[in-house]
């Protein structure tokens, strides 16, 4: 790990300052990827600034939904009574990422800024474009079992490994954002990158922002919402291919869904013409699968993942069958 040195700050004010100080630095929050990434040598930060004392902890409701700061710790918000109440998909998102411990650490702001797992990008003897531009993508013609199917470029297919930032797309959350020009808000939808032509980029913050809180609307789809998770083993792993869903039903008709994947793409990625296939429509099984078809559409695979063509449509099934309540 590379010799750094260390800032505390306590309002939001001196932490973007700082970052406009040394173009180097870098937020620390729970630090369970940026530790990692620094003791690969992947980031080498000159300086880190804490900014764990900023009043980013709470969870509290708002005229139109919920607010979470960006400090809310995962298993906080995962377990929260309002967060349970109304929005259960992310609560099952949150307990379906990495381990108690870590979520114990972890942070909304940090969950939505971790990077890839790919192993290409953490093995430096290795050609990763996302960590070095212009190296090369090992994974396009290597071991590319985790990588994605939608999305891809011919500089990377990496993935997102984030559960929680599926379940956000799906709820059509929204990110508050602070930086040296002022606040903006940023659709979660749009905060994270598709790879293109400068797979380095994973979100679309601008030098010196920090992430303050998301925001979710209300909604009439808590009765009706499962996170389905498909991996190597029942705990501590990423997925393959996980699917949120979540349903407003009336009279077994669907009246509004929502539904969002991860493990496939260099972000997650929102199923909108799923969505579609399936608003006002009967919820069956045949409905299911005629929206898992749709999902489908521009997914590629590159040999060492194309078991995911197979395995995407039906986690999206199985998904849907146990949020509807057919299972």
């Amino acid at each position: 790990m590379n010799q750094f040195t260390y800032t505390r700050v306590s309002t939001k004010d001196t932490a973007i300052a700082a970052l406009a100080k040394d173009k180097t630095a870098m937020f620390l929050a729970g630090g369970t990827n940026l530790i990692d990434l620094m003791k690969s040598g992947v980031t080498s930060p000159e300086r880190l600034v804490d900014i764990n004392a900023l009043p980013l902890a709470t969870i509290e409701e708002t005229k139109t939904g919920l607010r979470i700061g960006a400090l809310a710790k995962n298993s906080v918000v995962a377990e929260d009574k309002l967060i349970l109440k109304h929005f259960p998909l992310l609560s099952q998102a949150l307990s379906a990422g990495a381990s108690p411990q870590l979520r114990n650490m972890a942070t909304v702001g940090g969950n939505m800024m971790q990077r890839t797992r790919c192993h290409y990008f953490y093995d430096l003897a290795l050609p990763c474009n996302k960590r070095q531009p212009g190296r090369g993508c090992g994974a396009l013609g290597g071991f590319n079992r985790m990588h994605a199917i939608f999305g891809t470029s011919e500089l990377c297919i990496a993935v997102h490994p984030s559960d929680m930032c599926v379940a956000l797309t799906a709820l059509d959350a929204t990110v508050l954002i602070a930086g040296p020009k002022g606040e903006r808000t940023i659709p979660f939808g749009e905060f994270h990158r598709l790879p293109g032509t400068t797979p380095e980029k994973d979100n679309t913050l601008q030098r010196g922002e920090l992430i303050m809180a998301v925001d979710i609307p209300f909604n009439k789809l808590a009765d009706h919402a499962h996170y389905l998770k498909v991996r190597d083993r029942a705990s501590y792993a990423f997925a393959l291919v996980s699917v949120g869903a979540a349903l407003d039903i009336s009279g077994g008709n669907i009246r509004e869904a929502r539904l969002a994947m991860g493990g496939v793409a260099h972000k997650p990625w929102r199923l909108t013409e799923a969505e579609a296939v399936l608003k006002g429509q009967p919820a069956t099984e045949d409905t299911f699968r005629k929206a898992a078809e749709a999902a489908m559409k521009g997914a590629r695979s590159f040999g060492g993942n194309d078991f995911k063509l197979t395995l995407a449509p039906n986690t999206i099934v199985e998904a849907l069958k146990t949020a509807s309540g057919r299972v």
